[in-house]
């Protein structure tokens, strides 16, 4: 069944797909896909190519555009657009803490979630690809996990590939999730310390804040546990275009004189509850390591094991001397599944991923060597979330790949520079650049 509405400008129609849980069993489980096609209003009855957009993530649903925002209105000018909620996001067949016990034990959860990585999202893409296009091939634009997914694409079926643009989202094509980490910390400290010099009086208020967290047991009003590492976390802000200065304007109003003295605000604590919790998106947590799965070798929990590589991430130690606490962001720590009540039922599915010794490779190199479809990508310098030498070095093993290096935006440009940035990356699939 398919529903038709418009927006501003925009005919949306809600489509839902029925595909394999495991490709290799076709005959067996069935899960639904949900996606929205939009066209321009103007071009409703033309015969349009399509180009079908993977978000960012893991774990987040497509993005539900109000009218022709961001990058989306740029493409409806040359494309029908397939917004897809990929597996286990958004509106297909969700997974959470509230459904994944449907599955059955911990570990029949665990084997569920294998097949929620990147190869599975592109072959459920070519699965409903004849649906849409009638078997032609379509333009794949990845963001962030959607690139990872659209470099699987490119190595497992190209024919199904118009042209395939890349934000933010060239993966390595051999690292282990520790040499991921590794790559990012110091990334991560470098945007640490570029927010301290635009808003210096935010060392101390940091510090102050981590000080109480040691000190005092916060439980957030959503039940979430706030300790000293969560609230080190919210660095993930700082890899988006406008991250600093919203992370400075939380700080800023973070303590509330009381009659027993210093509390941490109800307002700072409504919107740190929202930023850390993943009520909205389980998966990122769940999988998030398990995308750079491809040998024998468990991840591990890797960010945290890692993290201990780095001893100046370590608040308590910041304290003790008159260093700045460090934020962290784009990882996942064992910590958050006590944490958060969003995720505390899935610690034990969490833990059998972690030390899951089956993945199988995601990227075949020789035949990305030998890529015949064109490619664009934006690679932003110094990206928090997607080391920059890694996707260069990724960038150079794909045949006929083309990059648009910038500083210009964050890892967010597609959003933030939206038509901007799609209309390089078309220029140079099309050769006009």
């Amino acid at each position: 069944m398919t529903v038709s509405y418009r927006h501003p400008g925009v005919v949306l129609t809600d489509r839902t797909f029925t595909v394999p849980l495991d490709h290799d069993d076709p005959a067996g489980e069935t899960i639904e896909l949900h996606a929205r096609e939009a066209v321009a209003r103007d071009k409703a009855g033309q015969d349009l190519p399509w180009l079908i957009y993977l978000q960012g993530g893991p774990g987040f649903g497509a993005n539900r555009f109000i009218g022709r925002q961001a990058w989306f209105g740029r493409a409806l000018e040359d494309y029908r657009v397939l917004l897809l909620d990929q597996r286990g996001t958004g509106h297909s067949t969700p997974a959470n803490r509230q459904t994944l016990p449907l599955r059955g034990d911990v570990a029949a959860q665990a084997d569920y979630l294998t097949h929620f990585r990147a190869d599975s999202i592109v072959r459920d893409c070519e699965a409903i690809r004849p649906e849409v296009t009638g078997g032609a091939p379509w333009t794949v634009l990845g963001q962030s996990f959607g690139g990872f997914c659209t470099v699987n694409y490119l190595s497992t079926h190209p024919e199904g590939m118009a042209a395939a643009l890349i934000t933010g989202g060239l993966p390595s094509l051999d690292a282990h999730a520790d040499d991921v980490y590794r790559a990012a910390y110091p990334r991560i400290e470098r945007k640490v310390a570029a927010h301290y010099a635009r808003y210096p009086h935010d060392v101390d208020r940091a510090r102050r804040i981590a000080d109480h967290l040691l000190t005092h047991d916060v439980v957030l009003p959503n039940g979430y546990r706030l300790t000293v590492e969560a609230f080190q976390s919210l660095g993930i802000m700082l890899g988006g275009g406008d991250g600093s200065h919203r992370l400075h304007f939380l700080l800023e109003h973070a303590f509330v004189r009381t009659p027993g003295g210093p509390e941490l605000s109800d307002a700072f604590q409504e919107e740190v509850q929202g930023l850390l919790s993943y009520a909205g998106h389980p998966l990122y947590a769940l999988v998030h390591e398990a995308i750079y799965g491809q040998d024998a070798r468990p991840t591990a929990w890797s960010a945290d094991r890692v993290r201990a590589e780095f001893p100046q991430f370590d608040a308590a130690k910041a304290l003790a001397g008159d260093g700045p606490v460090l934020f962290t962001g784009e990882t996942v720590h064992p910590w958050m599944f006590d944490c958060d009540p969003a995720l505390r039922p899935l610690r034990e599915t969490a833990e059998l991923l972690a030390a899951r010794t089956d993945w199988r490779p995601l990227y075949d190199p020789a035949r990305l060597a030998a890529n015949e479809v064109p490619v664009a990508a934006a690679v932003y310098h110094d990206d928090m979330y997607v080391d920059t030498a890694h996707a260069l070095a990724t960038a150079r093993a794909i045949g006929g790949l083309r990059t648009w290096v910038t500083d210009e935006f964050e890892h967010d440009g597609v959003r933030a520079g939206g038509p901007r940035v799609l209309d390089r990356l078309l220029g140079l699939v099309h050769g006009d650049l």
